[in-house]
């Protein structure tokens, strides 16, 4: 009992101190979050569209000059489905894609895009279309610009009272 005690008040402990260092007074700038997201990467929900009942999740990964994009459908058609990065919002997409992406091919696609994670951070989105035959029809939309960096997490052993990240 008395481990269990400990590991709660290190838990509860580090918790207050994560909470306090984000209330400081600097607040921080859009530029620093931007910053943060291109090295470290960001999550992209990947919201339906047009009744599709497909979702999922884009994860964006810096790589220098570069962005891995990595998408991972939850609900997917069993076709193919092309993906592309557009400027603008799922509100206000430009029709021409900016940067094309792999096929969504079973839930999944992969492409390293030829661009700076920070540059897509400006005002794009991701977009997939129901088929190559149907480009006009989208099926899921995520906006790169409103998404944040993925929080990291602690898991504490409740056993040793270690925290592994």
């Amino acid at each position: 009992m008395k481990r269990l005690s400990a590991a709660l008040l290190i838990l509860v402990a580090g918790l207050a101190s994560g909470i306090a260092a984000g209330c400081g007074s600097s607040g921080g700038s859009t530029s620093e979050a931007t910053t943060t997201a291109a090295s470290q990467g960001l999550n992209v929900q990947l919201q339906e569209q047009n009744f599709s009942g497909e979702d999922g999740q884009a994860t964006l990964t810096a790589k220098g000059q570069k962005t891995l994009v990595v998408i991972q459908m939850a609900s997917y058609a069993a076709n193919a489905q092309p993906a592309h990065i557009h400027k603008g919002t799922c509100a206000k997409l430009d029709p021409t894609p900016a940067y094309p992406l792999n096929n969504v091919v079973q839930g999944k696609s992969r492409t390293m895009v030829n661009v700076p994670l920070a540059k897509l951070m400006e005002k794009y989105a991701i977009n997939m279309h129901r088929s190559a035959k149907q480009m006009k029809i989208y099926v899921a939309c995520g906006d790169i610009s409103k998404n944040q960096p993925p929080t990291p997490t602690e898991t504490v052993n409740p056993e040793s009272g270690s925290g592994s990240g």
